[in-house]
């Protein structure tokens, strides 16, 4: 994938990190929510305006295949779990209001950011931390794990989704996604 190679000065110095592949949905998808509780929104100082998006560095199998059959049942495709770049600035968008109800099928919460324009950008090593941050590159790429190696890479039928007999465990709370 091409990404427009950014210079670190124009990206937001406020970050947000979000696991992947909700990161991945935000800048290629239209996700355009991002929940979170009231508390984590006021403890995070999180409030409108264009930040960097950052990809943190956890991902677990079981958040993997859920987002993956709640993205497939939207016809949307997502890459393998070792495409996916974490702990990284990956992109930035415009937060446009804290918003604690919405029509969105990506609401699944009390709360949550409303977010638009989202922008990629090539991947920038860089650490997370909770809420709204400062951030600055450095150290590397989080590495690819061996449960995301187990993953077939594209091939003969890599243009039919991943099937599931049953929905995978929600790997979060009892909202909706």
């Amino acid at each position: 994938m091409q990404y427009p190679m950014p210079m670190t000065d124009d990206l937001p110095p406020l970050a947000l990190s979000v696991r992947q592949p909700w990161a991945w949905a935000i800048l290629h998808a239209g996700k355009e929510i991002e929940n979170r509780s009231l508390g984590a929104i006021r403890s995070g100082r999180m409030d409108v305006g264009r930040i960097a998006l950052h990809a943190a560095s956890g991902m677990t199998r079981k958040e993997y295949d859920w987002a993956l059959w709640r993205m497939t049942q939207d016809g949307i495709s997502v890459p393998l779990p070792s495409d996916l770049p974490r702990r990284a600035i990956v992109g930035s968008v415009e937060v446009s209001e804290i918003v604690t109800e919405s029509d969105s099928p990506w609401f699944g919460g009390k709360s949550g950011l409303r977010l638009r324009q989202a922008s990629p950008v090539k991947p920038i090593a860089a650490p997370g931390a909770l809420g709204f941050f400062r951030w600055s590159p450095g150290g590397a790429l989080a590495p690819t794990l061996a449960w995301m190696e187990t993953y077939a890479p594209p091939g003969l039928f890599d243009t039919l989704p991943r099937q599931f007999r049953k929905p995978p465990e929600k790997p979060f709370g009892t909202e909706k996604a």
